[in-house]
């Protein structure tokens, strides 16, 4: 029998934690689930130090998945190691431990070999460790082996494109070529990797270390905030009275408009969306009230035809108190979603996220001139959209004012 209390479940346990954490459980929940103590649990996951004498010894990694693998009978096991040191504790000798093993004197000799420390006994834990990290093989990437496949993620990654859309733009460009493809799941994973070069800010965010949306280095689980908005009293028109359903995107010369506001209310910027090809459209305000969000918007959207300025879709936000003079003078209604429905402007709010890459929460807006707006504006334009079947706002938008009916767009 194994000595020492709950060795054989204790692996058991391991390997049961280490699948339901594959599998997305929480910490809490699949050691509640195993039957073990949650700070056993945490040091499964992240690892613990060792004292002696009240001195710091050493370090216990976190579990790896191959160490608690059901692995050929061919290799040792960790409940052999387990009865390896015990046999050897005993007193019995390495010939006579693979005897009651059922192994070849060599097995144990390179066993004892290789996996006892300098100065230390044999452990079987900490044998199991490094039998398991020289099991594990460590293959390159093919982004960090294809020096042509890496600039081009790099110079994407630069521009701030997913990695969903990096992916279908290699296999667009390069059809005919396996190499110069990679799955989006592959390029989170080498952003995510320790010391990547790819965690570098990008020219017109530079405040942002990660080249991702998330802004994230590491995985970690999602959180979503709520936004909060004011709200606008009296709209005059609602979407209700709109001539189409939120949904509705067959006509071209609809817009969806917003604030982004910066810290402690004092800073906006505008953005506007074109709710048929995603074309955005960035104004810059000097304040964030009604008079500066009227003016902006009449010199920003008075060059479109009236084709593509049909409507505009906002929130009920008094910034928009103005929303008459607004409509007579660009030709266009301004209607307004109902209170806490952001889904109704669902391609504005998208953008808005997009947009805080750039512009992060909490800092002041004011200090971006018009310049700057029009480059993360080129930018996010050139940028492909996968609802677009992978082509650019900029590009649709362009056809269709050139285009003599630009009314629908044919997909």
């Amino acid at each position: 029998m194994k000595k020492g209390p709950g060795r054989r479940p204790q692996s058991a346990k391991r390997q049961r934690f280490m699948e339901l954490r594959a599998r997305g459980w929480s910490v809490r929940a699949a050691a509640r689930e195993v039957g073990v103590s949650r700070s056993a649990a945490t040091n499964w996951t992240r690892g613990y130090k060792t004292y002696r004498n009240g001195v710091e010894a050493g370090f216990v990694p976190p579990l790896d998945r191959l160490e608690v693998r059901e692995i050929s009978a061919r290799y040792l096991s960790q409940d052999e190691r387990i009865e390896i040191a015990d046999l050897r504790r005993s007193g019995l000798s390495q010939r006579a431990i693979a005897d009651r093993l059922g192994r070849a004197p060599s097995t144990i000799s390179r066993e004892l070999r290789r996996n006892i420390p300098a100065g230390r006994g044999y452990q079987p834990f900490d044998a199991h460790r490094r039998a398991t990290a020289r099991r594990a093989r460590h293959h390159r990437r093919r982004v960090d082996t294809n020096d042509r496949l890496s600039a081009i993620v790099t110079e994407l990654l630069g521009k701030r494109w997913s990695p969903q859309q990096i992916s279908r733009h290699l296999r667009q460009r390069f059809p005919d070529e396996p190499s110069m493809r990679l799955c989006h799941e592959s390029i989170y994973q080498a952003v995510y990797q320790p010391s990547s070069r790819f965690l570098q800010p990008t020219r017109l965010a530079p405040h942002r270390r990660s080249p991702l949306r998330t802004g994230r280095d590491h995985r970690r689980a999602h959180q979503r905030q709520q936004r909060r908005r004011p709200r606008f009293q009296q709209p005059m028109l609602t979407i209700h009275d709109r001539p189409f359903a939120p949904i509705d995107r067959s006509q071209a010369g609809h817009w969806e408009g917003d604030l982004i506001v910066g810290n402690n209310h004092l800073s906006a910027i505008g953005t506007l969306v074109e709710r048929q090809t995603r074309m955005l459209r960035l104004v810059h305000l000097p304040r964030a009230d009604s008079d500066s969000l009227h003016a902006a918007l009449v010199a920003r959207m008075r060059d479109l035809p009236p084709a593509m300025m049909r409507s505009i879709t906002w929130d009920q936000g008094t910034e928009m108190a103005r929303h008459l003079a607004t409509a007579e003078k660009l030709g266009a209604p301004v209607y307004f979603c109902d209170s806490r429905s952001p889904w109704q402007r669902g391609t504005n709010e998208n953008t808005n996220g997009l947009l805080r890459d750039y512009f992060p929460k909490g800092v002041t807006l004011i200090n971006h001139p018009p310049e700057h707006l029009r480059a993360v504006e080129d930018e996010l334009n050139d940028r492909p959209r996968m609802v677009l079947q992978d082509r650019c706002p900029a590009d649709l938008f362009a056809a269709l004012l050139a285009s003599s009916g630009p009314s629908v767009l044919r997909r």
